[in-house]
């Protein structure tokens, strides 16, 4: 499924049906319904660039076959124009943060303490204790927020 979602465009709504998301992996669509978006089309493009097309209204019949077509030619064409300003950047990044490392930080972002976020996890306070640690290793910083503002400058969390 998320390879089939990586390589075409789909709605917040398909994501959302072959995902399932629970808990912390919800966050990012429960942001978007806080802030009045109801529906997304989404099309990666090119392998580096996602465009996401977002409606106040969910989509209807109306989000047609040929709609879609006509909406990813656009992003085609946009990131064509994209890559020419943002060149791709040769030297790929030496660290690799885990999915659970990204989902202790998402919730350490968010102010909870350790004991709340192992609660949450599943996990014991000490196993989020080391996540953290690790993640403060690969991001080559000290502190725990020195860490969740590094993710957030790098992209790794929002």
């Amino acid at each position: 499924m998320l390879a089939r979602m990586s390589l075409g465009p789909h709605t917040a709504t398909e994501s959302l049906q072959m995902l399932e998301p629970i808990g912390v992996d919800r966050w990012g669509f429960e942001l978007a319904l806080k802030y009045g978006v109801r529906e997304m089309f989404s099309c990666p493009v090119g392998g580096r660039w996602l465009i996401a097309f977002w409606s106040a209204s969910p989509l209807g019949k109306e989000f047609t076959d040929g709609a879609r077509i006509m909406i990813f030619a656009a992003s085609s064409f946009a990131v064509l124009r994209l890559d020419q300003l943002a060149p791709l950047i040769a030297a790929p990044p030496d660290y690799i943060v885990t999915p659970r490392e990204l989902a202790v930080l998402r919730l350490l972002s968010i102010g909870m303490p350790f004991k709340e976020a192992a609660e949450y996890l599943g996990i014991g306070e000490e196993t989020v204790r080391t996540h953290l640690k690790k993640v403060q290793l690969k991001l080559g910083v000290r502190s725990r927020t020195h860490a969740v503002a590094e993710a957030l400058r790098r992209n790794l969390i929002s």
